[in-house]
């Protein structure tokens, strides 16, 4: 596979000196789903700011489907689509003249539009509301109508900046499928998220960016892999009392097979070589150095689990409900 994204040493810079992102260097493989995962703040958005030509960054180097972004920012903005975290659609225009506004921005010929504005309804499943102001659509049904609008020039390169943040687990899936779809016929997809979930079920690979740093990157199964290890996590009755956490940490350590225990966010968790097996051991020590135990759960390593290695604490999703917006039509052309 060649290389559609290339990116190295990129920095942005926020004055006085606040800096967003810092050095981060990845690839994106023509024909996949690049996850970039990370909480709020880490330098998501901000990156793909950068890249969709919107920022200006400080320092590094991006090449897009062979295009340096600093001679020729015009030609790459020809190539990417891109759905932001805000919906930018006009609500009090219909569903089909939202598509027929994005076609004529983007100098579609007069007698490809309405073709071009059917298949895009179709594939979005929004033929039957096509005529419907847009204002009157669910959070939803305004996600596809907007990822349609990203679509309107078909970019060889979509950028989706956390496409489901907002939406119920229904709707989300649905965006899932399209999206994934959209890969399967062709189209690059860099997608941003903060939900471990959407990031294991579409991305081909990934990076884990955190306080503009990235962290660790891989597929996801290599990633999990890396922790090598069952996960107890358990949660204690007296976590309030003084030393109660580092005093189950010790007695933790201390049972052969577990090879790490962390603490985080009120927590502990302790990774084991075979967890079904030292769970009763572990619930044993625990009773015998008087330490109750509130709640106590045993699962496979997951992305959190990776995130938690590499940061020393798991991942809050802050939900966010999407804005509609007239004022995003700029961000695509």
């Amino acid at each position: 596979m060649d290389q559609m994204v290339t990116v190295r040493s990129l920095t942005k810079v926020f004055n006085p000196n606040i800096k967003a992102v810092d050095e981060i260097s990845f690839n994106l493989e023509r024909g996949e789903i690049f996850g970039f995962l990370g909480p709020n703040g880490a330098g998501k958005s901000t990156t793909i700011k950068v890249l969709t030509t919107l920022l200006k960054k400080t320092s590094g180097k991006v090449i897009i489907d062979g295009i340096d972004l600093d001679r020729d920012p015009a030609a790459i903005r020809r190539t990417i689509g891109y759905a932001s975290q805000e919906i930018g659609i006009d609500d009090d225009l219909t569903g089909r003249e939202n598509l027929r506004l994005q076609c004529k921005l983007y100098h579609l010929p007069a007698g490809q539009i309405d073709s071009r504005v059917d298949e895009l309804l179709r594939t979005m499943d929004l033929m039957e509301a096509a005529d419907r102001h847009a204002g009157t659509y669910s959070g939803g049904m305004k996600k596809r109508l907007d990822l349609a609008a990203a679509l309107i020039h078909k970019p060889k390169l979509l950028f989706l900046d956390e496409p489901t943040t907002g939406l119920d687990p229904q709707n989300r899936r649905a965006v899932w499928e399209y999206i994934k779809s959209l890969n399967e016929s062709g189209t690059t997809i860099f997608l941003t998220t903060q939900y471990l979930e959407e990031a294991d079920q579409l991305a081909d690979r990934l990076s884990i960016i955190d306080h503009g740093k990235i962290v660790a990157g891989g597929t996801p199964a290599a990633l999990k892999a890396e922790i090598g290890a069952d996960v107890v996590e358990l949660i204690l009755k007296e976590d309030g009392l003084t030393g109660v956490r580092t005093k189950t940490k010790e007695v933790l350590g201390a049972i052969v097979g577990i090879k790490k225990v962390q603490e985080y966010d009120g927590s502990v968790a302790a990774y084991c070589e075979s967890g079904s097996t030292l769970v009763p051991q572990i619930v044993r020590a625990l009773d015998r150095a008087g330490i109750e135990i509130a709640h106590l759960t045993l699962s496979g390593p997951s992305l959190d689990d990776v995130f938690l290695k590499h940061t020393g604490r798991k991942m809050r999703v802050e939900e966010v409900k999407p804005r509609s917006s007239v004022g995003g039509w700029g961000r695509r052309r």
